[in-house]
């Protein structure tokens, strides 16, 4: 029982841990396929970050350091909830800077700053399937995943350029994952994909609508899915320049300035944000 109320140690009970854990291990050991698990009732909703957070409390411990993401910002509404529920049942330690942080959740962003071999980035997931908008039923897209047939993800990158002249997903552009399984990278922005090739640290996905568990082990090679002709693209940040840290070549939410009017840019990354900034305070 945690000293924290009534609750155990990070809410869910052992069995519901080791379960969860079990799945994630066979994750990490065959990357980017989908394990099924049984997701818990949270006390949230479903398709609010249910599966992240599921992953968060089956591995947390009480030396480590969270930080919660959402849209790049630790302060939305679905992040502080998230970090009060995990902080009010384990008294762990929280913090807004990446670097501080050895577990990292976050929802629609991977953070900036390049993560390290000793953090543990785990994503919300609201739909695991990278071929359910072309096949809807389950049977059908498992069996095409075992056959490695991914003609459907390649129709939809098809006729987006036939229609528009340019593949027009904005986020979750789906990856293949160790030259083998075809994977939904979760919301982020296509500007975050090449971050997990070969990236330093684990990541890991959950989805607890779909109850499904996911993983990119560290130096694993992940690729956009594209054509030869028409590689892929990530989103145009040339010209951009954040507004409060000066910041180019990073993903930037597009503000508009109703006091001067025109339009400014921010950084989506917050907390790095703040960081560039604090440090040009401290240069000057």
């Amino acid at each position: 029982m945690s000293r924290h109320g009534t609750y155990n140690f990070a809410f869910l009970d052992e069995g519901s841990k080791r379960e969860i854990r079990r799945a994630t291990l066979k994750a990490i050991a065959i990357p980017g396929y989908q394990v099924p698990f049984a997701s818990r009732e949270m006390p949230i909703a479903r398709g609010w970050g249910t599966g992240g957070l599921q992953l968060t409390l089956s591995l947390i411990g009480p030396d480590d350091t969270l930080k919660v993401i959402d849209q790049g910002t630790d302060e939305s509404v679905n992040a502080v909830n998230i970090k009060a529920l995990i902080r009010s049942t384990t008294g762990v330690t929280t913090s807004d800077d990446t670097a501080e942080a050895t577990l990292i959740q976050s929802r629609h962003r991977i953070p900036d700053k390049p993560l390290r071999p000793d953090q543990i980035l785990i994503l919300q997931v609201p739909i695991p399937e990278p071929l359910r908008f072309v096949e809807p039923r389950e049977e059908v897209t498992r069996r095409l995943h075992a056959e490695r047939d991914y003609t459907g993800a390649y129709v939809l990158l098809f006729e987006q350029i036939m229609r528009h002249g340019d593949v027009t997903t904005g986020a979750d552009p789906p990856v293949e994952v160790h030259d083998r399984y075809v994977m939904a990278p979760s919301p982020i922005p296509r500007i975050d994909n090449p971050k997990m090739d070969h990236g330093d640290a684990l990541i890991l996905l959950g989805a607890g609508r779909e109850k499904k568990i996911y993983a990119v082990p560290p130096h694993t090679r992940v690729t956009s899915l594209a054509f030869d002709d028409h590689p892929f693209r990530s989103e145009d940040v040339d010209g951009r320049t954040c507004a409060l840290c000066g910041a180019e070549g990073v993903f930037m939410d597009e503000i508009q300035d109703a006091q001067h009017g025109g339009t400014t840019f921010r950084c989506n990354d917050t907390s790095e944000c703040l960081a560039r900034m604090n440090a040009r305070a401290r240069a000057s």
